[in-house]
């Protein structure tokens, strides 16, 4: 990297000019290393300096003031910053993307050796946690970004065999748990699927919640607000799928993955007061 940047006469070069090298060229020289390995800190700390250095106008042997900290720089443009992504979010992007793959791959042969060498869980979803001292550590780092990246996607029924009714999110906004937590508190099997909640032998099919006992007259309505709920929902023969919440076609973008990092940290720069 610091080869390329001699190349450039950066006494030559706006700050635009300055910002878009770095955006096309200096933030993509190890995107692909990102995308499987995640990087030690105290790299992506010296690219980031290379970077931050390149931006100010840092000469051989001289440096010059840094007007805005960098973590104000890697702020969205419509929220006062330059858009500079931030490489260490970025590489937990990266890597979620893998807890994506998984999530939607079939029959593809390397989600077949990671079910081979560490076993299923959540219905065929996940892997289960890799453990060990060799071996595992690629797997075992991108396993890391599984809780933000769960935390943003929700599923799409199709048979209903791989979706739990009560405790995944696949109707509305919240899980049905926490909707109707009395109700839940009452169900025969709390991690009953979808499919089997669903009752074909009712007309063209319809729901059997499968309480412990009979409701009581004020349980009704609630039986009444979660049919309500349910009544745009119905199990089909298509298999079970994950969508991505925050993007508008149900599909994990990185560039979507990491605004969902940016946002969780909450910096924007107090640019309406300026």
């Amino acid at each position: 990297m610091r080869r390329r940047l001699a190349l450039w006469k950066r006494q030559y070069l706006s700050k635009g000019g300055r910002i878009t090298l770095i955006k096309s060229t200096l933030s993509s020289i190890p995107l692909y290393q990102m995308s499987v390995f995640r990087m030690p800190k105290s790299v992506a700390r010296r690219i980031e300096k290379l970077q931050r250095d390149f931006l100010w106008g840092r000469a051989n042997g001289g440096s010059k003031v840094h007007l805005v900290r960098w973590e104000v720089v890697c702020v969205d443009k419509e929220k006062g910053g330059l858009g500079i992504r931030k490489i260490s979010l970025l590489n937990k992007a990266l890597l979620g993307k893998w807890i994506w793959r998984f999530a939607c791959a079939k029959e593809e042969l390397w989600k077949k050796v990671l079910e081979a060498k560490y076993g299923k869980e959540e219905l065929g979803w996940r892997t289960r946690k890799a453990n060990g001292a060799f071996g595992v550590g690629v797997w075992k780092e991108i396993l890391k970004e599984s809780s933000w990246c769960w935390e943003n996607m929700g599923f799409k029924v199709g048979k209903g065999n791989r979706i739990r009714f009560w405790t995944d999110l696949w109707c509305g906004n919240n899980v049905l748990s926490q909707g109707f937590p009395n109700l839940f508190s009452m169900a025969v099997h709390r991690n009953v699927t979808v499919e089997e909640c669903w009752d074909q032998n009712v007309g063209q099919g319809g729901w059997n919640l499968r309480l412990l006992r009979d409701l009581n007259d004020w349980e009704l309505g609630l039986v009444g607000n979660l049919l309500v709920a349910l009544r745009d929902y119905s199990v089909n023969m298509e298999d079970d799928s994950v969508f991505w919440k925050k993007g508008e076609d149900g599909l994990f973008k990185v560039k979507k993955a990491y605004n969902v990092l940016v946002n969780s940290q909450g910096l924007d720069f107090p640019h309406s007061n300026v």
